[in-house]
């Protein structure tokens, strides 16, 4: 079990981003919450299995037919004990 934090660059706002991450953490059974930023970008907090989280990374790299995703940035995080996934 691992938990990340994850800041998503690019054309990420008013695309649907946050809700293709909803859609894909329920999936993958991962734990967490999607919020925009003010600076332009979203951060995902995630938590869950080691192999879970790696799929679910390569799709916050691809992101929903709308967005533009040019760098996500991930940063080791505690886990919080999160039940579900949440958009924030």
């Amino acid at each position: 079990m691992s938990a990340y934090r994850y800041f998503v660059k690019g054309r990420v706002q008013g695309v649907g981003y946050r809700y293709f991450v909803l859609q894909e953490a329920e999936a993958l059974g991962i734990a967490g919450f999607a919020r925009n930023l003010p600076d332009g970008r979203v951060e995902v907090v995630a938590e869950g299995p080691d192999e879970a989280l790696g799929r679910f990374e390569d799709r916050l790299r691809q992101g929903p037919a709308f967005a533009t995703v040019s760098t996500v940035e991930r940063v080791d995080s505690a886990p919080r004990g999160d039940a579900g996934f949440h958009i924030r």
